[in-house]
C-alpha cells in the first residue's frame, strides 16, 4: 500500500511539473491577442474620423471628441456625472473587461486618514476596497490619503476620482493580489515607499501578516481584468506600476508618468512561464519628465505599446528579456540628447544570438532626435498580418490623443472645470483645479512622509450634483 501510494505521488508532481513547464493559458487570457490589437484600431479610427467630422460643424466640443476612443465613449456625454458607470463600458484592449464595480452600490470616501490598517474605520478609502461586494467608490472631497500600510483589494472595485482631486501617497500604496475586475480611474499616486511586517485586513473576516512591500505604486500580482485609467503616478520607491504572478488582462491608458527610474515591471522572471500568459495594452499615455527607463520592461507575454508619447529617457524605452513579444505601433519616441542612449530598445542580459528571433516589431511609429527602434523575429510578418487589417493610425496624432494623459482637472492638460458654462465645454458638474506638479505641495523627507497641502479645495458642490440624482432610485453607501 505505501509503495503504491509513492508511486502515485510521484506521478502527481510528474504532472505539476509538467503542467508548469507546459503553462501559457492564464484565466482571462485572449485565445487572439492581433483580434484584439486590431480591435483597438478600429475604435481609434471611428473616433478620429467623427472628430474630422464634426470639426466641420458648428457643434464642435474639443474637450469632447478628442478621437480618443476611451474618452469619447464618456465625456460625450453632457450628463456623464449622473450615469458614472457607464465608464466601465469605455475599456480597450486586453482590459476591456473589467467591470470594476459596475452594477455595485456607489461608496462616499468621507475620511482621509488610514490609522488602523486592521480595524479600518468606515467612511475610509480602506473600508470601502475590502468590502466583498462590488462599490463604485468617489470621494466626497479632495484630499490626500496618506497610508500607513499597503491598501489591498478585494475584486469588483472602482476608484473613481472624478470632480475630486484625490492623491494617495505612503505605504505600499495599491495592492491587487489574486483579485479581478478592478478600474482605477483619475487619481493621483506617488511617493510610496516601502511598509510591511504586520497585519493588514483584506476582507471583513479576515487579516493577515504582511512581509515587507516593494513600494510600488501599484502592484499587480496574480490579477486579472484590471485597467488604469487617467491616473498620475510619479516618485515611489520601486516600480511605479508592476503586473507579475500570472497576471493578464490589463489595460493601462492615458496616464501620466513621471520623476522615476524604473517605471514598470512587467513578469515575474525568465523563468516563471506562466506569465507567458499575460497580455498587457499600454495606450495614449504619457511618459514625462526624469524617467530613466522600463516603460515598460517585459518579460515573457504579449505587450501591446499603441499611441503612447515617449518624452525622452535615460537609458531605454522598451526593455525584456524571456522571449516577450513586443508590437509597437503609431507611438513617438523622443530620444534624449545623450548620444548613447538613443535606441528605444534593450534586451536585457541576452546575447544577440538569443534574441534575435524574439517577435520585437515597431510599425508607424515616430522615431525623433535621433531615436531607433531595434526590431528582431524571423516571420513576423506573418504572425501581424492579421492586426495590420486595420492599420494603426500614425504617430501624428499623439498629440490630441493623449492631450489630456494623467488626471483630468489638473493645470498640465488645460481641463479645471467641467460645467455646461465651461468654455472647455465637457459636462456638467465643476471639476476645481487643484495640486497636480510637485510645486504645489510640501513633502517632508525626514521619513515621517507628511505632507502640507498649500491649494487643497472643496468639491462639496460637485458632490451634490454627483449624487442628488442616485437618491430616488439607487442605494447609496454612505458610512
Amino acid at each position: 500500500m505505501l509503495h503504491r501510494s509513492c508511486i502515485l505521488l510521484i506521478f502527481i508532481m510528474g504532472l505539476v511539473v509538467s503542467a508548469q513547464k507546459n503553462f501559457t493559458t492564464l484565466p482571462g487570457q485572449h485565445p487572439s491577442p492581433e483580434l484584439v490589437v486590431q480591435e483597438i484600431h478600429r475604435k481609434v479610427n471611428v473616433s478620429l474620423s467623427r472628430r474630422q467630422m464634426l470639426s466641420y460643424t458648428s457643434n464642435d466640443q474639443p474637450s469632447c471628441v478628442t478621437g480618443n476612443p476611451i474618452d469619447d465613449c464618456w465625456r460625450c456625454d453632457s450628463n456623464w456625472q449622473l450615469n458614472r458607470q457607464k465608464l466601465a463600458d469605455c475599456g480597450i484592449g486586453f482590459g476591456q473587461y473589467a467591470l470594476g464595480g459596475k452594477g455595485g452600490r456607489f461608496y462616499v470616501v468621507t475620511d482621509s486618514s488610514d490609522h488602523d490598517p486592521v480595524n479600518p474605520a468606515p467612511g475610509t478609502l480602506r473600508f470601502a476596497v475590502i468590502q466583498t461586494e462590488p462599490l463604485w467608490i468617489v470621494f466626497a472631497t479632495s484630499m490626500i490619503i496618506h497610508l500607513s500600510e499597503e491598501l489591498i483589494f478585494n475584486s469588483y472595485k472602482t476608484l473613481d476620482g472624478r470632480g475630486s482631486n484625490v492623491h494617495i501617497i505612503g505605504g505600499g500604496c495599491i495592492t491587487l493580489q489574486y483579485v479581478t475586475n478592478i478600474i482605477i480611474h483619475n487619481i493621483h499616486i506617488h511617493h510610496c515607499y516601502q511598509s510591511g511586517e504586520t497585519n493588514i485586513r483584506s476582507s471583513p473576516t479576515h487579516y493577515g501578516w504582511r512581509t515587507m512591500s516593494d513600494g510600488d505604486g501599484i502592484s499587480i500580482f496574480g490579477s486579472r481584468d484590471i485597467w488604469i485609467d487617467h491616473c498620475s503616478l510619479s516618485n515611489c520607491k520601486d516600480g511605479l506600476i508592476d503586473a507579475v504572478m500570472g497576471s493578464t488582462g490589463i489595460t493601462i491608458s492615458n496616464n501620466h508618468f513621471a520623476h522615476h527610474n524604473e517605471v514598470m515591471l512587467l513578469g515575474h522572471s525568465d523563468d516563471y512561464l506562466a506569465d507567458s500568459g499575460m497580455q498587457v495594452t499600454i495606450a495614449f499615455n504619457h511618459f514625462g519628465q526624469k524617467l530613466i527607463q522600463r516603460m515598460p520592461r517585459c518579460r515573457r507575454g504579449y505587450i501591446h505599446v499603441v499611441n503612447n508619447d515617449f518624452t525622452r529617457w535615460e537609458m531605454y524605452a522598451i526593455g525584456g528579456s524571456g522571449e516577450p513579444t513586443i508590437n509597437s505601433q503609431g507611438n513617438r519616441y523622443t530620444a534624449p540628447t545623450d548620444r548613447n542612449a538613443k535606441e528605444i530598445t534593450k534586451r536585457v542580459d541576452t546575447a544577440e544570438e538569443n534574441w534575435r528571433n524574439w517577435n520585437w516589431r515597431s510599425e508607424g511609429d515616430l522615431l525623433v532626435n535621433g531615436a531607433f527602434f531595434v526590431a528582431s523575429g524571423e516571420g513576423v510578418e506573418v504572425k501581424y498580418e492579421k492586426a495590420y487589417s486595420v492599420e494603426p493610425k500614425s504617430a501624428t496624432f499623439i498629440d490630441q490623443l493623449t492631450m489630456n494623459a494623467g488626471v483630468l482637472g489638473s493645470r498640465r492638460n488645460n481641463m479645471g472645470r467641467w460645467s455646461s458654462n465651461s468654455t472647455n465645454g465637457g459636462g456638467g458638474g465643476d471639476l476645481e483645479d487643484g495640486p497636480d506638479e510637485l510645486d504645489d505641495y510640501d513633502y517632508d523627507d525626514s521619513g515621517t512622509g507628511s505632507y502640507k497641502l498649500t491649494t487643497l479645495s472643496s468639491s462639496l458642490t460637485t458632490l451634490l450634483t454627483i449624487l442628488v440624482p442616485h437618491l430616488i432610485t439607487n442605494s447609496i453607501f454612505f458610512t
